[in-house]
């Protein structure tokens, strides 16, 4: 569904493949839903993971948390996007199949437009130093850049700060700044550096934690005492 899907609303813009851990023959069913959204099914079959083990994608996309876990690793990408639906063969209501396609075309239709607006991040040397200027912001940047990506409770902790609302204020104008990213998996924003940032932006946030460790030795302490208190994530399936 999502190849035919992403096919059809990115217009030959994107390259598309589909594959999953245990393959079989195409449910008629999915096929039915296709072609009543009046998307052609010529051609499609279902394919395993490994005829992509050594292929290179800007984005792997998983579409259930099970998939997200058995694919881990398994696929190389720039970007890892983990999305959740239910198996419309698992689903009682009526026209499952039709609504699993609905729910998917859906986050397709945003995926493209936001592709359509993804640049380079354009910030200005001024900006960024400002950023910086602070020090919540810096040190969830360097926790950020340890951590690959943290979400605000886990922030809260490391900071020792109550405020959730304080500590979010930050990571937006971040976001706004385009110095981070996010990504929303169940009811948590996971934060990440955004990775159009300018090479020169990321050294200098790699290289303070390099050689300024104990600026955050005691933020990563609590972090890692949280233990199992810590947001679950499914793992990430890129680099």
């Amino acid at each position: 569904m999502a190849e035919a899907l992403l096919k059809h609303h990115g217009k030959d813009k994107f390259e598309v493949h589909s594959a999953g851990t245990q393959p079989s023959v195409v449910d008629e069913r999915t096929l039915a839903a296709i072609a009543h959204f009046g998307l052609n099914t010529d051609g499609f079959y279902s394919k395993h993971i490994n005829e992509f083990l050594h292929t290179h994608f800007d984005y792997v996309i998983t579409l259930c948390d099970d998939a997200a876990k058995e694919c881990a690793n398994r696929v190389d990408g720039n970007h890892c996007l983990a999305w959740d639906f239910a198996d419309p063969k698992t689903r009682s209501e009526p026209h499952a199949f039709e609504k699993t396609l609905q729910e998917i075309n859906e986050r397709i239709k945003q995926f493209v437009q936001s592709h359509k607006k993804e640049k380079p991040a354009s910030i200005s040397p001024t900006t960024f130093y400002k950023a910086l200027a602070d020090d919540i912001r810096l040190k969830s940047l360097l926790l950020i850049a340890v951590e690959q990506e943290v979400c605000v409770c886990e922030l809260m902790t490391a900071l020792n700060e109550q405020s959730q609302p304080k500590v979010s204020r930050h990571l937006a104008q971040l976001k706004k700044q385009g110095i981070l990213s996010d990504r929303k998996h169940q009811q948590w924003v996971f934060y990440s550096l955004n990775p159009t940032l300018p090479i020169w932006m990321k050294q200098t946030i790699t290289s303070t934690v390099v050689n300024e460790p104990n600026f955050i030795e005691n933020e990563l302490a609590r972090l890692n005492a949280m233990g199992d208190d810590r947001p679950t994530r499914v793992a990430r399936c890129c680099n």
